[in-house]
């Protein structure tokens, strides 16, 4: 019997092992489910669009050869980030460029991911109220300015939890690190956002 790649219900884990058989529309499927958020990830580490573009389809052309090594240790969706943010920070360690980060706005989706992180980040009495600075242009571009300023760690770590929204545990098994550093790292990494983002409101 057939299987309808096309049902977006279809589990992760039924696909994966339609592509070990060999279903070419199997592993479409995989793509067009993660594309975009794998994209965005790394747009939001690399800041460059360019780059973001490259390195997505890098990662699935990974995903695509070593499909038949993946061995279900972990969820499909935390292997693929694992290979595209290792992919990403490995890019950015071999290139200078990367070194002072600047993401036009017109390339960031300012969206409710943003604007969520911003409430997050701003909730405290001492600044503006925060619903109506989530709604400011004007400070999603300095959110963004601030976020491309923390160090790759950093900035990775933000943009998996409070971006793509990754539990602990997918962001462990992403960056290979023990769950007490995934807690600790962005416990600083929120601080150092916070302190140049209310730096720049100043």
């Amino acid at each position: 019997m057939h299987l309808n790649t096309g049902n977006i219900n279809i589990d992760d884990t039924v696909l994966v092992e339609r592509c070990r058989a060999g279903d070419s529309l199997a592993m479409e499927r995989l793509i067009l489910r993660y594309q975009n958020r794998v994209y965005n990830v790394i747009l939001r580490i690399c800041a460059n669009v360019d780059d973001a573009a490259e390195l997505t389809q890098e990662t699935f052309v990974k995903v695509i050869e070593g499909i038949d090594k993946f061995k279900g240790e972990s969820s499909f969706y935390t292997w693929l980030f694992r290979i595209a943010v290792n992919l990403t920070l490995n890019y950015s360690k071999r290139n200078a460029r990367f070194a002072v980060k600047s993401l036009d706005s017109e390339d960031y989706d300012c969206g409710g991911d943003t604007k969520q992180l911003l409430k997050d980040l701003l909730s405290d009495d001492s600044s503006p109220d925060p619903a109506t600075l989530a709604q400011s242009k004007e400070l999603c571009e300095l959110a963004i300015s601030s976020l491309m300023k923390l160090d790759d760690a950093h900035r990775t770590i933000i943009v998996l939890r409070d971006i793509e929204g990754m539990n602990y545990n997918q962001i462990a098994r992403v960056l290979d690190i023990e769950l007490g550093t995934v807690r600790s790292r962005l416990s600083r990494a929120r601080n150092n956002l916070r302190e140049a983002l209310e730096a720049r409101l100043e």
